[in-house]
């Protein structure tokens, strides 16, 4: 039985929660269990427990519920849909931060800022959404303080449950604009099987390379207030300055404040993507790729 979202379970988006010390300048990482002294016979991180909680709180169960779902909708296909983590993807039951967060003081900030550099985008949610988030992940944070055993395993027929039919159709409708099956996706379930080829279907950004294995490049165009117009490849960008490599390999750069400029991110129509796939949709398209061999 197929429910909706039940494949952002299992995908691995990359690092999505980053280290504690990125943030804080010190200590353990954010998305990361605490670490057990090495040494002959140390045990699994599954099989230690979670860092005990500082603070107990309690959410009402109209907050925990919200929180479920916008969770699974904001942050499910990086964390898992109940914040153990996906295939590889940071477990937040384990999360030092979250072990040290009071009513998201520290979870809060991180959500809305996010590490963008190192693979989490900014959540602009609303003071309820993110309210109700943070109640999610502390009572399924609770949860796993009175739990024993560790992650879960992902079998790859969980994955295997679609209509390849179904999803050459979605695939001929939506993605050949960019893709082909005769050509960069030839060969590709040779390639990457199982949750590798649904983490590059889903967000091949992750990856930072094309089906093909080639770097995707990110091209800018500027508009200077003479008028001039110059492209290029994108080469750094924040709210102050934008700049980009020409097709000479020259270096340029200029405020972002006196210029105009749109960066054109080939990557970006997957990520769009996200927000109108069915769970039906993704194991379709998913079960059609698994064909192209």
């Amino acid at each position: 039985m197929k429910s909706r979202g039940f494949v952002l379970f299992f995908v691995l988006v990359g690092t999505c929660i980053e280290t504690l010390a990125a943030q804080r300048g010190t200590g353990p990482g954010v998305g990361a269990p605490a670490q057990a002294p090495a040494g002959r016979g140390q045990s699994s991180p599954a099989s230690q427990r979670p860092p005990q909680t500082k603070t107990p709180q309690s959410f009402s169960r109209e907050q925990v519920d919200a929180g479920r779902t916008q969770f699974a909708t904001q942050c499910g296909f990086c964390h898992g849909r109940d914040t153990a983590g996906g295939a590889g993807g940071p477990d937040l039951t384990r999360s030092v931060l979250v072990a040290e967060d009071v009513r998201g003081d520290q979870l809060g900030p991180t959500i809305r800022t996010g590490r963008p550099a190192r693979g989490m985008p900014a959540f602009p949610l609303s003071d309820g959404d993110l309210t109700a988030i943070v109640a999610f992940i502390h009572d399924q944070k609770s949860q796993a303080d009175l739990a024993t055993g560790g992650r879960r395993s992902v079998d790859a027929t969980d994955l295997e449950t679609g209509d390849a039919a179904a999803g050459r159709r979605y695939f001929d409708a939506a993605c050949t604009r960019c893709h082909s099956a005769t050509g960069d996706l030839a060969g590709v379930a040779a390639r990457h099987q199982g949750l590798t080829l649904l983490q590059r279907m889903l967000y091949p950004s992750t990856t930072g390379r094309s089906n093909s294995g080639a770097r995707v490049p990110q091209t800018v165009t500027v508009t200077l207030p003479s008028g001039q117009v110059i492209t290029g490849r994108l080469a750094y960008r924040d709210e102050f300055t934008i700049a980009l490599t020409d097709d000479a390999g020259w270096s340029r750069s200029w405020p972002a404040s006196q210029v105009r400029f749109t960066v054109d991110d080939p990557l970006q129509a997957h990520v769009e993507q996200l927000g109108k796939y069915t769970d039906d949709d993704m194991h379709d398209v998913l079960a059609y790729l698994q064909t192209l061999r």
